[in-house]
């Protein structure tokens, strides 16, 4: 029953910190050039095969709204989270004012900016409109690839120290 009651608040928690996330925020560009175009869609599915590196991280090569950014899949992190240097590189405009919302992370409570993106894309496979959280300087070491993409694609797969991502 304690354990059910815990998940019940942890659910609870996480569906109140990002829940409405681009109803709150959405930040302005420093530079405003548009993001370009997603190809056209064709009736085959998109696939993009990632393979696991030396630690069993799976790295992938984005484009965040036209821009590189290199992200780590993360399947335990409920949304995609940005350094503070990666969403000044996107040209997200961020104040102090703009970390309220505080979140549960593997090294304690952080407030963070929520934002929203709009596209990401891994390969051939494209998501928009993204729900993100930028993290402020230091508290994160990587730019992590969440659940808020990963629930949006057809389908993942891991098998052999393969990720699969299906458009």
């Amino acid at each position: 029953m304690r354990t059910i009651l815990l998940l019940c608040v942890g659910a609870g928690l996480a569906a109140g910190v990002l829940g409405g996330v681009g109803d709150r925020l959405t930040h302005r560009k420093a530079d405003a050039r548009p993001a370009p175009a997603a190809p056209p869609s064709s009736s085959a599915p998109s696939a993009i095969a990632l393979n696991a590196d030396r630690n069993g991280h799976f790295l992938a090569d984005a484009l965040v709204d036209g821009r590189s950014l290199r992200m780590m899949v993360d399947t335990g992190a409920t949304a995609c989270s940005f350094t503070e240097e990666a969403a000044a590189r996107l040209g997200l405009v961020l104040t102090p004012r703009d970390f309220t919302q505080p979140v549960m992370t593997a090294n304690g409570v952080v407030r963070v900016a929520p934002v929203r993106i709009g596209m990401i894309r891994i390969g051939p496979v494209t998501v928009r409109d993204v729900e993100a959280v930028v993290v402020p300087g230091g508290s994160l070491g990587t730019n992590l690839l969440g659940m808020s993409f990963l629930k949006r694609v057809r389908d993942f797969s891991i098998a052999g120290g393969t990720l699969t991502l299906r458009g």
